[in-house]
């Protein structure tokens, strides 16, 4: 299905492809679920495996929307303990092949940057969304970012505007 909605053809290439990949995985904010994401989840494939977090917000949405979907949860409590779920869910995303969706709510925090040490990434800056995302990116896993108005991607991350607030990681 096209979720392009009239919108440019690189925009509409990217989101299609992405969609097309058999395993999808998305991550988000806990507070803010953008409407997009709806328009996102009804362009999955039939039998796509989606896997997803524990969390409210995106997670949540996520799991209401699709039934089936492999949920990574958190052991243990503590930071940490999120933190080794969300690098539990990007691992396994980079060892199936996967596409990533994020939909982060708020800025990058500064000094986080793309690397596939997971110590790097979830270094206690603050945002589990960015830090996924920095992870899958370091990892090679390919990234659709949908970001609000006025927030956008720091310049040394590597992704390209494709407009109507969406950013990805190439090659697709």
């Amino acid at each position: 299905m096209c979720v392009c909605f009239g919108r440019c053809p690189v925009f509409c290439v990217a989101v299609s492809s992405a969609l097309s990949c058999p395993v999808v995985g998305f991550s988000g904010s806990r507070s803010v679920v953008p409407a997009v994401l709806g328009s996102v989840l009804s362009g999955l494939p039939v039998g796509a495996v989606v896997l997803v977090g524990c969390a409210r917000g995106v997670d949540g949405a996520v799991r209401a929307s699709v039934p089936g979907c492999r949920v990574f949860r958190v052991s243990g409590s503590g930071r940490s303990a999120f933190a080794g779920r969300s690098v539990r869910f990007v691992r396994a995303l980079a060892a199936e092949g996967g596409v990533l969706f994020s939909f982060p709510g708020r800025a990058c925090p500064a000094g986080l940057v793309p690397s596939a040490d997971s110590r790097s990434c979830f270094c206690g800056l603050g945002s589990g969304s960015w830090a996924s995302l920095a992870l899958a990116l370091g990892l090679g896993v390919p990234c659709c970012v949908w970001l609000p108005a006025g927030v956008s991607v720091p310049a040394d991350w590597g992704l390209i505007s494709v407009g109507s607030g969406w950013w990805v990681s190439l090659p697709f």
